[in-house]
């Protein structure tokens, strides 16, 4: 099949990016065919994030959001951030002394999948074609050019042979342009970032992964637009990352815990210190008498200007996400990704029916974003996560306050983090044991629990879909120095050590993965790759 333009991805990047090229074919008074693929049974099924969105970028792509019945319902009315000095007590911190970026006045709490749904609508009714449950495998790279991508077989089993009439071969979708806008740590980003040596010569990317649940609290304890975001306990500056409760609307209030993964020790479990941070009295007063409805988890791409790759090669370009456009020092990047995309369309619209040149490259993708607002904001953060990385949350934090309330990002230094998070892991020997408590079934839970409400979907006998490099790797070395940190690293119990009739071996529960993709970024010794199990997998996120 093809089409002027192929986006894979139905997140906000994506949607915006086909949204906007509809818009600009038809103020213009001609035509583009425009597809998106979507890994997911639906749009919005993989989509995850907080979310505080900043709405001047829907404004931007919908001026009319308001009467399109866009999903932001709720606007921020307070902001409360707190810094957790141990299980029982914590300090309010003064707003004045804060980041400017941290200010959410003028924002909305909302649900990001809902609102992606909403933005699939408008691109249908755009004409977008719309393809939900297909998986993009492989780029369809032709002469050094990008040419499109081809979608995975369906209907196959473990050892990749066909299951009679269930079968489905893949697709080919070839475009002139297409756009890679897979999220987080994105396989196809991945791949075009190593072919097209897109990363040469800036910072590593950065990445933490971000733990959720949704839960419906007592009325009298909800306040509506009450956004709360904390930093310090559970984690500290060897292993950091921080906190969020916000309440949004029917009485739900959607709480997390945000760990970086360039945390030092491997006998650290993000999801059991998610576990833990439920328990604060700050927390607790919150949730107790409440009942948890959804969970779920992603990786963030965090590491933000210093860590943005080239971002176009002939034959399409990386929004979103895949690019890397979060803003850390705002925890946001709805906001950015969309506008990304939108950029990336605009780029398109640029070139599309021009012949000039043969190798199709989005060269006013790049001026477009540096004439933007988007590049003076990653700019201005650019030292904020760095800062935090080198220097600890108090120190770091000071220096932050002091480039975004005094110098508004603009101080003539650049902090750099050039460390990958998969090489910052001391030996177990050297690290502290981390002893959890067994889960209370109140507020706390156990991981296989926890799947079970990410709605989970996996053909039992598909092809696994988490690759590894070389078998032995997990117990000969990981095992052996790290006390194989896939154990508590993913928040999805997928890997397991067990014994068997040879001794220790390495387990792969893949029906469990609900798509994190954390353990492709922090095995430290790169040794698995995740790729997209067949279409319409996963996990199918309600309200996330």
């Amino acid at each position: 099949m093809e089409f002027d333009v192929v986006i894979v991805g139905g997140g906000p990047a994506g949607l915006s990016a086909a949204c906007r090229l509809k818009q600009l074919a038809n103020e213009s008074g001609g035509d583009i065919n425009v597809c998106l693929i979507e890994k997911g049974s639906e749009i919005g099924a993989h989509i995850i994030s907080g979310a505080v969105l900043e709405a001047r970028v829907l404004t931007e792509l919908f001026p009319n959001w308001q009467s399109l019945d866009a999903p932001l319902r709720v606007p921020v009315t307070k902001d409360e951030f707190y810094l957790f000095r141990n299980e029982h007590s914590s300090l309010k911190w003064p707003g004045l002394l804060l980041p400017r970026s941290m200010d959410n006045k003028g924002n909305y709490v909302i649900s990001l999948s809902n609102f992606c749904r909403w933005l699939g609508e408008q691109a249908a009714s755009l004409g977008i074609e719309i393809f939900p449950g297909f998986a993009a495998q492989q780029v369809i790279i032709e002469d050094n050019i990008v040419k499109g991508i081809i979608t995975g077989d369906q209907g196959v089993d473990r050892n990749g042979e066909p299951k009679g009439n269930r079968y489905i071969p893949g697709m080919e979708l070839r475009a002139k342009y297409t756009l890679f806008a897979e999220g987080s740590r994105g396989h196809l980003g991945k791949k075009l970032s190593e072919d097209f040596q897109l990363a040469q010569g800036v910072d590593p990317q950065h990445y933490a992964i971000g733990l959720k649940e949704i839960w419906e609290i007592d009325p009298e304890k909800h306040q509506p637009g009450l956004v709360i975001h904390g930093a310090g306990w559970p984690l500290d500056d060897q292993n950091p990352g921080g906190s969020f409760l916000y309440h949004f609307e029917n009485n739900l209030v959607a709480v997390g815990l945000i760990v970086d993964l360039n945390y030092r020790n491997p006998h650290l479990s993000p999801f059991n210190e998610f576990q833990r941070l439920k328990d604060h009295p700050q927390i607790q007063k919150y949730l107790n008498g409440g009942k948890r409805v959804s969970y779920g988890a992603r990786a963030i791409s965090k590491g933000g200007y210093h860590s943005l790759p080239k971002m176009i090669f002939p034959g399409g370009a990386l929004i979103g996400c895949d690019l890397g456009t979060l803003n850390f020092s705002k925890i946001k990047g709805i906001h950015t990704a969309m506008k990304s995309g939108m950029l990336a369309a605009e780029a398109i619209n640029d070139h599309i029916g021009q012949d000039v040149d043969i190798n199709n490259v989005l060269t006013s993708y790049p001026e477009r974003f540096k004439a933007s607002w988007l590049f003076d904001e990653l700019f201005a953060s650019r030292n904020f996560g760095p800062a935090i990385h080198r220097f600890g949350l108090l120190a770091g934090g000071a220096m932050n306050f002091i480039e975004q309330n005094l110098f508004a990002g603009k101080l003539a230094i650049n902090i750099h983090d050039r460390q990958a998070d998969h090489a910052q892991l001391k030996n177990a020997n050297l690290s502290k044991n981390i002893n959890y408590e067994k889960p209370n079934g109140k507020n706390t839970f156990d991981r296989v629990s926890s799947v079970f409400l990410t709605n989970l979907i996996h053909e039992d006998d598909q092809p696994v879909h988490l690759k590894l490099a070389d078998a032995d790797i997990p117990i000969s070395k990981n095992l052996a120095s790290y006390d194989e940190p896939a154990q508590r690293y993913c928040p999805a119990a997928v890997y397991e050590i067990i014994e068997g009739e040879k001794g220790k071996a390495f387990q792969i529960n893949a029906q469990n993965c609900i798509h994190c993709k954390v353990c492709d970024i922090k095995d430290p010794a790169q040794n698995i790759t995740w790729t997209p199990p067949e279409g319409g997998s996963g996990p199918n996120y309600s309200n996330m």
